[in-house]
């Protein structure tokens, strides 16, 4: 169960965080009290906040493993006033994949600019009714092949920019793949269209930033502006693209940053 941080010195501000404390991967839930919606900035990313009931307003901050634990600094800016902030947040230990390469240590798969520019559209989706309610669905009855976070050694080099973006469920090729929660269908790819690494894909967004992807399908069953929900059939499992067998990636992002679907599935994050 999420616990609540009220921070609260400046009466005009009233901010609630959750989960407290947060670990990386961890999806950070503000709301904060006001007649005008916040400006949330961290870092160099500022994200935006949404009217959930009246004078009500919240905003998701995601991290992963590339974020710096410790204390993360927000500053939230509303109605004149700004309040810097620092909020505790844990490390946590992913699992660590040692890979040795020789030769020139190619794959043999290589994005092309179809699908890069594509599925970097799709993370950038941005939309202001929010579509779920409550913990999101498993896509795949099939078992967790590989979760969430998990880093590389490339002949015992970190890879500082890799980790796992998200769950993979080892299923029978054909096996259903279905809505986690409720979305629109923004993104529909093909292998045979460029998209040599992701394989065949869909793409739903939920609202607010989050935006789900699915990869590697054997068959897809939506199309572009499908409304879907929870439940809904979207593919099936398959082994297109950069895969070596048949199983489903799911990728859950928020803001363009792929977070830990754990929470999300389990707790909810509302």
């Amino acid at each position: 169960m999420f616990l609540s941080l009220w921070l609260s010195s400046l009466p005009v501000m009233a901010l609630e965080f959750s989960p407290n404390p947060a670990q990386l991967g961890d999806t950070i839930t503000l709301r904060s009290l006001g007649e005008t919606a916040p400006v949330v900035t961290v870092g160099e990313a500022t994200y935006p906040s949404f009217e959930i009931a009246p004078g009500q307003f919240r905003t998701l901050i995601p991290t992963s493993p590339l974020t710096t634990p410790g204390n993360l600094a927000i500053s939230v800016s509303q109605g004149g006033t700004l309040q810097r902030l620092s909020v505790p947040l844990r490390d946590r230990d992913f699992p660590l994949q040692h890979i040795t390469l020789s030769g020139n240590g190619g794959s043999g798969w290589v994005a092309t600019d179809t699908e890069i520019d594509a599925v970097t559209a799709f993370k950038e989706t941005l939309t202001p009714i929010k579509l779920w309610n409550g913990p999101f669905a498993a896509p795949s009855n099939g078992s967790v092949s590989a979760i969430y976070g998990v880093r590389r050694t490339y002949n015992g080099e970190l890879a500082t920019d890799y980790y796992h973006r998200g769950v993979d469920y080892a299923a029978p090729t054909g096996s259903p793949v279905v809505a986690p929660a409720p979305g629109t269908v923004v993104l529909v790819g093909y292998e045979q269209q460029g998209f040599v690494v992701h394989g065949n894909t869909v793409g739903l967004d939920h609202g607010q930033g989050v935006t789900s992807i699915f990869l590697h399908l054997s068959g897809i069953d939506v199309q572009e502006g499908d409304l879907v929900q929870a439940g809904d059939l979207i593919g099936r499992i398959g082994s297109t693209g950069a895969s070596t067998g048949p199983h489903l990636h799911w990728g859950l992002y928020v803001h363009g940053i792929a977070v830990d679907p754990v929470p999300w599935r389990f707790d909810g994050v509302n």
